[in-house]
């Protein structure tokens, strides 16, 4: 399976979730792993892959050869992300607006635009014992994470187990992560914050009819709403991690807390019990997508 590790809100836990299920899976399988936190990419802090190869991730934007343009704005107009400027003199590419869809270069009557190739980021190739490390960044000042995030799921291997750590929120990069993912594990925490997230997250998962299960992470802390909200939308709670001192004094030491702290790695490996038993019986109706819009599901 492909399975993505997701979250409405930063901070809840959700790498620490995603490296130390491919940690105590990799004890018995292979296991491949793709961090799709382009922006902000720490999972490499936890698994400590030895990286072998750097990928650009490079995108088509619109180069004009002045000298056949004459001004006619054609390529403005129809220019829906206003990535290019027709003036009396010149023709100005935007190329940090562009969304590299090659309309410019079609509608141009005078066949003044070409596309080049520009880089926007780096793919990490590397490994960790039995896990493949697949990692994408972002450049720095880039606005597309979505492409990233995509050379990133280029290189999943669907014949093997696959963790995917998603970004955080419900934003463009997120639902790129999700899409073709065949579960999404959304972490979570019992408070307000995490109950408001959670329920974005939850309608997101819905329109793209991928099933969910949630994790709570610091799960004797807060109040009780998570709870209630799971079970009034019949989410199933896989997973309870304990609020646990040690796991953030592994972290800051650069210690893996599934190695150090026993409460996360017994909730780790109740997880992939929960996991297994899915697979196993993956095609009947044991998760939830319940209580979908009407366009729900596509």
């Amino acid at each position: 399976m492909v399975v993505c590790v997701a979250g409405g809100k930063g901070g809840t836990g959700k790498t620490l979730v995603s490296t130390s299920l491919a940690m105590l899976l990799a004890e018995a399988e292979p296991v491949q792993f793709l961090d799709c936190d382009t922006e902000a990419p720490n999972s490499h802090l936890f698994l400590r892959p030895t990286i072998t190869a750097h990928v650009p991730v490079m995108v088509p934007v619109p180069v004009v050869d002045e000298s056949r343009c004459v001004h006619c704005g054609e390529c403005a107009q129809s220019c829906r992300f206003n990535a290019i400027a027709s003036l009396p003199a010149t023709t100005v590419v935007h190329e940090e607006l562009c969304h590299s869809c090659g309309l410019c270069a079609r509608v141009c009557p005078h066949n003044a635009i070409r596309e080049a190739q520009r880089p926007i980021g780096l793919v990490h190739l590397g490994r960790a014992g039995a896990i493949e490390f697949v990692g994408g960044e972002l450049s720095i000042g880039e606005p597309r994470a979505s492409a990233v995030v995509g050379a990133v799921k280029s290189y999943a291997v669907r014949s093997r187990t696959v963790i995917v750590d998603a970004p955080p929120g419900t934003s463009c990069p997120v639902v790129a992560t999700l899409k073709g993912c065949d579960l999404a594990l959304l972490v979570t925490e019992p408070t307000p914050f995490g109950l408001g997230d959670l329920r974005l997250i939850v309608e997101t998962t819905r329109i793209m009819g991928i099933p969910v299960a949630t994790v709570i992470n610091r799960s004797d802390i807060g109040d009780s709403r998570v709870l209630e909200y799971c079970e009034a939308e019949g989410i199933p709670i896989w997973c309870r991690i304990p609020h646990d001192r040690s796991i953030a004094q592994a972290s800051a030491r650069g210690e893996r807390a599934i190695e150090t702290s026993p409460p996360l790695r017994a909730a780790i490996a109740s997880l992939i019990d929960r996991l297994a038993s899915y697979e196993a019986t993956r095609g009947s109706a044991s998760l939830s997508m319940a209580k979908l819009p009407p366009n729900g599901r596509k």
